[in-house]
């Protein structure tokens, strides 16, 4: 089930894991996508479909938003304007004006210093202080689903 704060548990318990470009293994490597993968897992006990290989520039020649789409089909977007952010949320970054979104983390703190965990390269999984300069990159919000039919 995808409570919100059995969602920021499991990301914490992710938190010192390596980066490593594809992987989804708690302890032992993991990029942005493989932690919002691995939470998915701990929650409903499955993989929420098979992820094709992909390259670190995800679909950045193309201009397709590949991970936008992918998050829409599993999880629940929420509007943008809908509300502040909250505790367990899943947040799709734009890191670069003109380019696709491609990094997710999931909210862990909403009060007078809110946090994110992600997996960062050369950095691991880490909580971060969610700034203003942080939040303006934020381009989509979603939220886990209940449960997985």
């Amino acid at each position: 089930m995808g409570d919100r704060e059995e969602v920021v548990r499991i990301a914490k318990t992710w938190i010192g894991t390596p980066y490593r470009h594809q992987a989804a293994c708690r302890g032992a490597g993991t990029d942005c996508l493989g932690l919002v993968r691995g939470v998915w897992r701990q929650l409903f006990g499955c993989e929420p479909e098979e992820v094709p290989a992909y390259s670190m520039d995800w679909s950045e020649p193309s201009g397709d938003e590949q991970l936008w789409l992918s998050a829409r089909r599993h999880l629940v977007e929420v509007p943008m304007h809908e509300a502040a952010l909250q505790r367990g949320d899943v947040i799709l970054f734009r890191m670069r004006d003109q380019s696709v979104a491609k990094h997710l983390a999931i909210v862990s703190a909403t009060d007078d210093k809110p946090a994110f965990i992600h997996a960062y390269s050369k950095h691991g999984v880490v909580e971060s202080a969610l700034s203003a300069s942080w939040m303006k990159k934020i381009v989509a919000r979603f939220k886990f689903p209940l449960e997985v039919v």
